[in-house]
């Protein structure tokens, strides 16, 4: 048995020289969860004194709820010897003298032929880690958004034109309204269809709008269940347009009935909206006669929802085809090579891929593949 504290012997000479040079806070704890060592380094970190600290209970170095469980985990070890974070590295929060938090890597492991058990922990303050990590989720979160609006305005010419269709139309029947109610016995039931169909080419241009808006805006990232074949559909709007201004047909393939996914609408469709566009760019290039693209979804016998972007032009040179996913690679004259670099990343961070491969008999085919939710 441990003896209780207050007779524990003092720590060797070997085994305080490692607790005081140890970069990283080593804390030591019984079965009860009393601190009996605590090292300068933990005292740096957590702002107690080794006096202050030993003989208290760990958990109040820890914030609630995780703190008042903590006992009960140690009560469960004891009695089943089921190992469920010992010699495994975690990230969680601790807590300081002062009540603020911190996230660490820690790391647990059972002191060797101690009965009742006794425990090591060892603490790495990962403060500066974790904030350089929002601070590069930050970074491609505008990146992706520079990203998104470069797309856009790539398509400008396209979206204008399909919007000067509704504006043409709406003008178009304004003035056949003016006509009619010039009469002098205008056609009411007439002027009532001129009216309704201004009013459905205003919802239409206003659809194309809103389509634009939804993607060129900031969102924080935000993921939900969702129909990829709805998430397709919404761009044709889009892409359509652009499409028919370079001649070549955009056409869709789309299965039913397929599952439900979980990502963010408006990432997804920035993917798809790029690599459409490296697709008319790339047939527009190379002035092939009949271009066609086609974006087909189906579900692979895996089970994951399987997205096709495949196109009819020159294709990928094997070269260009093994660093095309890096950043600044592009074949385009003014291209910025971050198009397919961002679009993988959003792609991973839904924990799928996006693979290139060539299309059959001609053309390239890049390929988006998720789970299901």
């Amino acid at each position: 048995m441990d003896a209780p504290f207050s007779e524990l012997t003092p720590p060797s000479q070997d085994l305080q020289g490692l607790l005081d040079a140890a970069v990283d806070a080593i804390i030591i704890i019984d079965h009860l969860g009393a601190i009996h060592q605590f090292s300068r380094s933990a005292e740096r970190l957590f702002g107690y004194r080794r006096e202050e600290a030993l003989g208290q209970n760990v958990s109040m170095l820890m914030p609630e709820p995780v703190g008042t469980a903590h006992d009960g985990y140690l009560r469960r070890y004891a009695a089943t010897r089921e190992a469920h974070i010992i010699g495994k590295g975690r990230q969680v929060d601790a807590r300081r003298k002062d009540g603020s938090t911190f996230p660490v890597q820690l790391a647990v492991g059972v002191v060797p032929d101690s009965e009742p058990p006794r425990f090591v922990g060892i603490i790495h303050d990962i403060t500066l880690q974790r904030e350089e990590e929002e601070k590069a989720a930050r970074l491609q979160e505008r990146l992706t958004h520079v990203g998104r609006l470069a797309t856009i305005g790539e398509m400008a010419s396209g979206i204008a034109h399909e919007l000067n269709q509704p504006l043409a139309a709406i003008a178009t029947y304004a003035h056949a309204c003016d006509r009619l109610l010039g009469l002098s016995d205008p056609d009411i039931a007439e002027v009532q269809g001129a009216l309704r169909e201004i009013a459905g080419q205003a919802v239409r241009a206003g659809d194309i709008i809103r389509r634009m808006r939804g993607l060129a805006r900031a969102d924080e990232p935000r993921r939900g269940p969702a129909d990829i074949n709805s998430v397709i559909a919404e761009l044709t709007d889009l892409i359509e347009p652009d499409a028919k201004a370079h001649g070549i047909a955009y056409r869709l393939e789309l299965a039913p009935n397929l599952p439900k996914i979980a990502i963010d609408r408006g990432q997804i469709q920035q993917v798809l909206l790029n690599l459409v566009r490296n697709a008319l760019e790339s047939i527009d290039l190379s002035q092939i006669d009949a271009g066609e693209i086609v974006v087909r979804s189906s579900r692979t016998a895996e089970g994951d929802v399987e997205i096709c972007v495949s196109d009819n032009g020159p294709g990928v040179s094997t070269e260009i085809a093994q660093r095309i996913f890096d950043p600044f690679c592009s074949t385009k004259p003014t291209g910025t090579g971050l198009g397919l670099a961002i679009s993988r990343t959003i792609v991973r961070a839904h924990d799928g891929t996006l693979v290139h491969c060539p299309n059959k008999p001609v053309g390239a085919c890049f390929i988006v593949k998720l789970s299901p939710s």
